[in-house]
């Protein structure tokens, strides 16, 4: 009996120190919504509903909306919020517009993260220029991240932005966010040191692995003050990634992605058309 005992005492530790080595590895539970779009188009009008209803609430709640932009394809799937209705119906005066990162060159550069977003997105629709805030592209990667930090706390001292009672970090109403192959977000890559900045508000890299490579970079107490996060995915070639950062977030070299470390206050929402849900078990 007393055999017994112990032998049914062992497995029961065994079985407990399994649930508890599961438990470790899985991805921590955040206020997290998939939401998954037959294609990219559909992805596009669902981005420029879910924009344009919260550019409502902001202003309404504060007299002002927030929103920082990121490269890539973003601006493209921000196309149908130029559109009518929302072109007429959106109140763009009350806009405030950032970059989460920037590439240091020339704002006119055809790299420009602010080039594209001209482009695509401000020649079309009537936001203020005041209210658009650029790096200064005359600077060093360092000198432009001092004075963008310096900015940001500049429009939080002059009671623009708020600061998060939770972080102390500045928050923004909106971040919209992509993703890349690597899991990299904003210009925070996988082995770079910047994606464990915790005290600055804005830093810099002059290595990043996708050129150009000098940029500025928000860090992810920043990222992560924000009311609401947009993660912006589509196409197959990012479907892999998706399944880790949605999985176990665990990357072939066992070590967690970026992207997996982005949470928001308020609501962390993916948008992900077929192609990049592909590999998903269950959405």
């Amino acid at each position: 009996m007393i055999f017994l005992s112990t032998i049914l005492s062992f497995i029961l530790a065994k079985f407990i120190a399994l649930l508890v080595s599961m438990a470790s590895a899985a991805p921590p539970k955040t206020n997290r919504k998939v939401l998954k779009f037959d294609s990219e188009e559909d992805v596009a009008a669902a981005l420029a509903e879910y924009t344009a209803d919260l550019s409502q609430k902001f202003i309404k709640q504060k007299g002002s909306f927030s929103v920082v932009l990121s490269g890539g394809t973003l601006i493209e799937t921000l196309r149908k919020l130029v559109e009518l209705p929302y072109r007429d119906s959106v109140d763009w005066s009350k806009w405030l517009i950032f970059w989460v990162d920037e590439r240091v060159v020339p704002l006119d550069h055809d790299d420009s993260n602010y080039k594209l977003a001209k482009l695509g997105f401000f020649s079309k629709v009537p936001i203020p220029s005041s209210n658009i805030y650029a790096i200064n592209d005359k600077k060093s990667p360092e000198g432009a991240a001092d004075d963008y930090e310096e900015c940001l706390k500049l429009l939080v001292e002059r009671k623009i932005l708020p600061i998060s009672d939770a972080s102390g970090f500045p928050k923004f109403d909106l971040m919209l966010l992509g993703m890349g192959p690597d899991g990299h977000v904003a210009s925070l890559f996988p082995t770079h040191h910047q994606r464990y900045e915790k005290k600055r508000w804005v830093t810099f890299i002059t290595d990043s692995p996708k050129p150009p490579p000098p940029r500025i970079t928000f860090t992810f107490p920043v990222i992560n003050s924000a009311s609401e996060i947009a993660m912006v995915v589509t196409g197959a070639e990012l479907a892999n990634t998706v399944k880790i950062a949605l999985g176990n977030g665990q990357a072939p070299d066992s070590n967690p992605l970026p992207v997996t470390e982005v949470s928001a206050e308020g609501e962390l929402t993916w948008f992900l058309d077929q192609d990049a849900a592909s590999k998903l078990y269950v959405i």
